[in-house]
């Protein structure tokens, strides 16, 4: 499952936090992450993955987002990724909880 490989690459790339699932009472830094859609053409899997930063400051979350972004493009040095492309990133505070935050988008292809 992809997200259980994204999940363990970005794991041992960072030391903060990351899960598919927001921790329930986390203070710091930490890293969530969903697929958002995913597709298969001739037999050849790709996913579209949201990375949601969380900091305490907006330069820590800023600061975070580039560990992220650096993170999983480098899953492309695992044999089960053929291909990672960055879609966007940018400041995605959430003004009802006021955490801050970022997100980036990748595609991922993936086999």
């Amino acid at each position: 499952m992809i997200e259980i490989i994204v999940l363990n690459h970005l794991s041992s790339k960072l030391t903060e936090v990351v899960d598919i699932e927001k921790p329930s009472a986390q203070t710091g830094s930490y890293v969530v992450f969903e697929k958002t859609s995913s597709s298969k053409s001739n037999h050849l899997k790709s996913a579209t993955f949201a990375f949601q930063s969380y900091g305490k400051s907006l330069y820590e979350a800023a600061e975070l987002n580039e560990r992220v972004k650096n993170a999983v493009e480098s899953l492309i040095e695992l044999d089960e990724i053929r291909g990672v492309t960055l879609n966007s990133d940018y400041n995605f505070t959430d003004t009802t909880t006021k955490e801050y935050r970022y997100q980036a988008v990748f595609d991922i292809k993936h086999y």
